[in-house]
């Protein structure tokens, strides 16, 4: 099957290891940014959301209007807009972009985060409301006829699009999450389920537990899977893991000079460091699994998820471009064929894993690709050397 590699279309150069230099959104980094991955093999790029963030639809807009291959994955909660107008939105990004869009549909992990732009709903309800959010949204992309929708979060009546996407029947949906109500709203309504990333046996269990809540919504397909991490590359392994120390003790250092921003807010009574800790489930699955260990597999590295409370996308590939390709094939052949990977130096490592990584990855998969149909074929034409022909039959 083919790879795929998602990267961040960042609209300022800060990360959890160096101040932002630029304003929120700088016209000039977020291009050179997306350039610099549309020149280096990347196939789309991640419009990231935040409550006090730039709006990333506009954003994605501006991107795709200035650049012709690089695929756009767009993150959009349903608290902040009705699903009729957000519809609309993009269709519209669909034909700016010449069918390059995908949504990327967030519920909302942190209460606190939620609560900053009014949306008080409980974890589950969340989850319900988006599930809901996806199935209009999909209706509207997909119907020429006028309908009414009388749901348990939203009521219209006699609604039809005069704007449609490019693609047909429409553009990808794209959800994540590690919780039981996460994987019951993705297995039903996603095209591409997305994960952090975790050692390769707690990302097996997670692949089942979405291809199984595929089946019980009555889905015959799956949806595609996409896997997270912050690669940490250097020419060899001694000083790969330099790297990756000097890393966490930066991104330490930020955190006790409040230049790195507390996920929520302590409550009334508890220490700062009750400040991150995290409530979505995705986040406490990246504290367990750092508390038990630091190393996994042939290069997942957690100290840096750690260092963050589990912020995100926070697990690290520590090593050479050779094994951290080989790290990704690993994920490749449980089933992964999107991944996504962002460093520290926005622009310096997404030219970097560009030119050394992602030419790794891609020349390995074509090899099992090529050997996975040689040896079909082989056994099909074993199987009709078997089979008795009509003459002997008769």
């Amino acid at each position: 099957m083919p790879v795929e590699f998602l990267g961040i279309a960042a609209t300022g150069d800060g990360s959890e290891t160096a101040a932002r230099t630029t304003a929120a959104f700088d016209r000039d980094y977020t291009l050179r940014l997306a350039r610099a991955h549309e020149e280096h093999g990347w196939d789309r790029v991640l419009f990231a959301y935040g409550a006090g963030s730039p709006d990333p639809a506009p954003g994605a807009a501006y991107l795709a209007a200035r650049l012709d291959k690089l695929q756009i994955l767009l993150a959009h909660r349903p608290n902040v807009s009705y699903p009729t107008f957000a519809a609309k939105t993009f269709a519209t990004l669909d034909q700016i972009s010449d069918g390059r869009l995908t949504v990327h549909f967030i519920t909302g992990g942190s209460d606190h985060e939620q609560q900053r732009e009014g949306d008080f709903l409980t974890k589950d309800q969340r989850y319900a409301r988006t599930r809901e959010y996806i199935e209009i949204v999909k209706r509207i992309w997909t119907s020429r006829e006028p309908f009414d929708h009388e749901g348990e979060y939203y009521r219209f009546h006699d609604f039809v699009s005069d704007v449609f996407p490019v693609q047909q029947p429409r553009p990808g949906v794209s959800f994540g999450g590690s919780s039981a109500a996460a994987y019951a709203a993705g297995g039903a309504e996603a095209d591409i389920y997305c994960l952090w990333g975790e050692p390769l046996a707690q990302t097996a269990e997670q692949i089942e537990r979405v291809r199984a809540a595929a089946r019980a919504a009555g889905r015959t397909d799956s949806p595609r899977i996409q896997v997270a991490f912050r690669p940490i590359i250097a020419p060899t392994e001694e000083l790969a893991w330099e790297k990756a120390y000097r890393t966490v003790d930066t991104i330490k250092a930020h955190k006790a000079s409040g230049a790195l921003v507390r996920r929520t807010a302590a409550r009334p009574g508890e220490t700062a460091d009750a400040a991150w800790r995290p409530e979505n489930a995705g986040s406490q699955r990246l504290i367990e699994i750092a508390e038990a260990g630091e190393r996994y597999d042939r290069a997942l590295w957690t100290p840096t998820a750690a260092a963050t409370g589990g912020a995100g996308n926070s697990n690290a590939l520590v090593g050479t471009p050779e094994t951290v390709a080989q790290a990704l094939l690993d994920y490749y052949d449980l089933g992964v064929d999107i991944l996504s990977a962002r460093g520290y130096d926005l622009l310096g490592d997404a030219i970097d894993f560009g030119r050394y990584v992602i030419p790794i990855v891609r020349e390995e998969v074509a090899k099992r690709d090529a050997a996975r149909v040689a040896a079909t074929a082989a056994a099909e034409a074993a199987a009709g050397r078997d089979r008795p022909s009509a003459l002997v039959q008769a």
